[in-house]
């Protein structure tokens, strides 16, 4: 996981142009592919609907035409003369029977022609009970039945009319024709004719206009259909495919978008007024959408277009971008070679000009640190030399004061002890300040301080020296634990009069560790920093104090050695000095002068 994030972060510029770019091509993919489907389906539905109204204006002719072949076939038996005196003579002898029936059934056969080629048949009856079925297959009925029929009633309700009826034969749709056949002189009835046609010959006259998800309809004004090329939907009423179909005929509207049998569809409608019913066409827009375009090769061919075009996108953006990114690894990695390693600079005219500018500021920087490095390490060699000479003469003074008292008093064995002592100091100052000695020569020289101090200002402050015998050998600075015996001495018991000074030392860690404690008044750490600078007239040195130590052991060991104090008032301080374990050959590699 880490690594994958390394990869991410190393390549961030990389990933994030990459990112826009594939987002930005998947969008604009998406965009042209929804407009282009948009487009072509409204196209084609434009199309289709231009296509489809004159196909419905070619069914609408076929349907007038057989509409004025009944016109046609009805004025003929109404002007038929022979038609009309069998249908009307009651009382004839079998010859003269014979004679008109074969004289009527040329002349309805003559008529009857022009419908039957629609597949129609044609019925009359007479009020003399006469009844002449040109297809009794067609519509097995007999005279009773059609005294009492439907369409005979609202025949005789309109006798000048020739009324076209819905009506059903043994559970199939037909479209009856019916007409009452007057005299024209006295409008006396002799008759009805009926020419019929069932709903499988009607289908015929639109079935080869249809396709999947295109629906014809005829419709009559109770909003029944009576023929469809779905066969499920014949007997079905819906009133809103009516009213839309009417709305449609009254606006003139070409098509509409209408939702019937919990579908949406495009409606297009057209009136037959001699039938008094809509001939319908419903488009299912979704089903004929899918035929027209296929949406799964559409998707294909947009991932295949998205997928090489991220592909090609990844392989430019690659080389353009891993010059700059091997740029970056380098930067990131500048800190391994401690900066000095200049850039290696490949790829593109942006990328060798950055490498060589990174290059230039980094060699100037490097300069300008080593410039600084030298001048602090000479400065502080200055500050270090000349903090060695800084005896304090009032100091030597006040010691040569004490030992003169005590030969005087004839102390000389003390006096000359306490001279000693000095020697022993000023021998220690007058070396060079980065001089290591060992652990046990750092005590003897504090033992040489102690002893003039006490000689100076009595024993009322004692000290006592708790070291581990493997400490003494290791190699130590000089300078490092006397300045803090010295705090102590002079600053710790201003207001308690007596106390303690405890030295201990001991190794743990693989480092060298001196603890300085005293039971003195202590102090505020908060105002009084390890940056202090205690001086006094009594002192040895001038400066070198709690922080010249700690900045020297950092500055010769590093920041994981130095001084560390904690102190509470009225408690007294404890003073943590961390060395490393030096022999003599690694203290002299760890000088920096």
């Amino acid at each position: 996981m880490r690594k994958f994030y390394r990869i991410i972060q190393t390549n961030d510029l990389f990933f994030k142009v990459f990112l826009v770019m594939v987002v930005s091509i998947i969008s604009v993919s998406i965009v042209i592919s929804y407009s282009t489907i948009q487009v072509s389906q409204n196209l084609f539905m434009d199309t289709f609907t231009i296509t489809n109204t004159k196909v419905l204006n070619q069914m609408k002719s076929r349907l007038e035409a057989y509409s004025y072949a009944v016109v046609n076939t009805v004025n003929s038996m109404q002007t038929n003369g022979t038609i009309k005196r069998v249908l009307m003579e009651e009382q004839l002898n079998s010859i003269e029977t014979a004679k008109l029936y074969y004289e009527m059934t040329k002349q309805m056969e003559s008529v009857y022609t022009e419908v039957a080629s629609y597949g129609a048949n044609m019925i009359v009856i007479g009020k003399n009970s006469r009844l002449f079925n040109m297809n009794y297959s067609n519509w097995p009925v007999t005279w009773e039945e059609l005294q009492h029929h439907a369409v005979t009633t609202e025949a005789l309700q309109s006798p000048n009319q020739l009324l076209i009826q819905s009506t059903s034969e043994n559970g199939e749709p037909m479209i009856v024709a019916a007409k009452v056949l007057l005299e024209r002189s006295t409008e006396n009835r002799y008759g009805i004719v009926y020419i019929s046609i069932r709903e499988r010959q009607l289908r015929e006259f639109y079935e080869g206009y249809t396709t999947e998800g295109n629906k014809i309809l005829i419709v009559n004004d109770e909003g029944q259909i009576i023929s469809s090329n779905d066969q499920t939907m014949i007997g079905v009423t819906d009133q809103a495919l009516l009213h839309v179909s009417r709305e449609m005929s009254e606006l003139g509207l070409e098509y509409t978008d209408v939702h019937v049998f919990d579908k949406d569809y495009m409606i297009l409608s057209e009136y037959l007024p001699t039938f008094n019913m809509y001939l319908i066409n419903l488009v299912d827009k979704r089903m004929i959408s899918e035929n027209l375009l296929s949406k799964k090769e559409i998707y294909f061919i947009i991932i295949g277009i998205i997928v090489l075009s991220v592909f090609i996108i990844f392989i430019l953006l690659r080389r353009m971008t891993k010059s700059l990114t091997n740029v970056v690894e380098q930067i990131s990695n500048m800190a391994k070679y401690h900066f000095k390693r200049p850039l290696v600079a490949s790829g593109g005219y942006e990328t060798e000009q950055i490498a060589n500018a990174f290059n230039d500021m980094l060699r100037e920087l490097q300069e300008y640190v080593d410039l600084v490095v030298e001048t602090e390490q000479k400065q502080r060699k200055a500050e270090l030399k000349a903090l060695q000479h800084q005896i304090n003469p009032h100091f030597l003074y006040n010691t040569l004061t004490s030992v003169k008292f005590m030969v005087q008093q004839g102390d000389k064995e003390k006096a000359a002890e306490t001279i000693l002592a000095l020697i022993t100091l000023l021998q220690n100052a007058l070396g060079h300040i980065n001089e290591t000695i060992t652990v046990e020569q750092e005590l003897t020289i504090i033992k040489k301080y102690v002893l003039i101090n006490q000689a100076r200002y009595g024993e009322r402050i004692k000290v006592h020296y708790f070291v581990s015998p493997e400490c003494l050998p290791y190699q130590m600075p000089k300078l490092v634990l006397q300045p803090f015996i010295e705090n102590a001495f002079f600053h710790a018991f201003n207001k308690k009069k007596e106390g303690f000074i405890q030295v201990m030392a001991a190794v743990k860690d693989e480092k060298l560790l001196f603890e300085i404690v005293d039971n003195g008044d202590g102090m505020d750490l908060e105002k009084v920093s390890l940056s202090s600078r205690y001086h006094g007239k009594r002192q040895l040195f001038h400066g070198i104090g709690v922080r010249n130590v700690h900045e020297r052991i950092q500055l010769l060991y590093g920041k994981d050695y130095g001084v560390e104090m904690t102190s509470n008032i009225g408690n007294g301080t404890v003073v943590h000095v961390i060395l490393p374990l030096l022999t003599n050959e690694l203290s002299k590699k760890s000088t920096i002068f």
